[in-house]
């Protein structure tokens, strides 16, 4: 069963966003491509989020890590609010990308939940996946408009899990797996497919009261 220590290794969207933001591209080709250097600022301002907390971000910082102009920022983003909130969006579209590998393992999750676990390790095992989430989580408790933004993953996992087994265990496999997002995030390694899989196979098929 998968097992790991939290990896530094960049996920396959970060390698993305990474070959984006580190683009070998002339200076001069990046002039006359708008839509390049547009993403190369949201690549930017993405991973200055994830390292830092979106409150944290600034023009200068995202210019200076995009190695762009600083009048850049304010060219293709009205204020940095705007520019946090679409570097946040990117965020948690890959963060969906992860959820989607999730979806065809729900059906077995009371008798074979070790298939839907592998897919939960291996996010819990990547540092930047796992902060990315955490990162949006904070912005939305801490800024009502990216509240649903934030609630995303978690209402989608619920609503997935729900056809299976019903609101009140899914929405209780959706909490715990919150909080071992926040768990990964802390420690070094996250908790055990073993753990996973066991807590997991006890709130698919806990009692309900009638």
């Amino acid at each position: 069963m998968y097992e790991c220590t939290l990896s530094e290794a960049p996920s396959r969207s970060h390698a993305t966003l990474q070959g984006i933001a580190m683009s070998s591209t002339p200076a001069a080709r990046r002039r006359r491509d708008p839509e390049a250097r547009r993403r190369e600022i949201l690549a930017a301002a993405a991973e200055l989020i994830i390292e830092t907390g979106a409150a944290a971000v600034t023009h200068r910082a995202i210019a200076a890590r995009a190695e762009v102009p600083l009048g850049s920022t304010t060219q293709y983003f009205s204020s940095i609010d705007e520019l946090r909130e679409a570097a946040l969006q990117q965020l948690a579209t890959e963060i969906d990308h992860e959820l989607e590998k999730v979806k065809s393992y729900v059906a077995d999750i009371e008798t074979a939940p070790e298939r839907i676990v592998a897919e939960l390790s291996e996010f819990l095992c990547d540092s930047r996946a796992v902060q990315a989430e955490i990162a949006l989580t904070t912005a939305g408790t801490t800024d009502p408009r990216l509240r649903e933004l934030a609630l995303r993953w978690g209402d989608r996992l619920t609503d997935m899990l729900a056809e299976q087994i019903g609101r009140t265990r899914a929405t209780a496999i959706s909490v715990y797996l919150d909080g071992a997002t926040i768990h990964a995030g802390l420690h070094d390694t996250p908790l055990g497919a073993v753990e996973l899989a066991a807590t997991i196979r006890a709130l698919a098929t806990m009692p309900l009261p009638e």
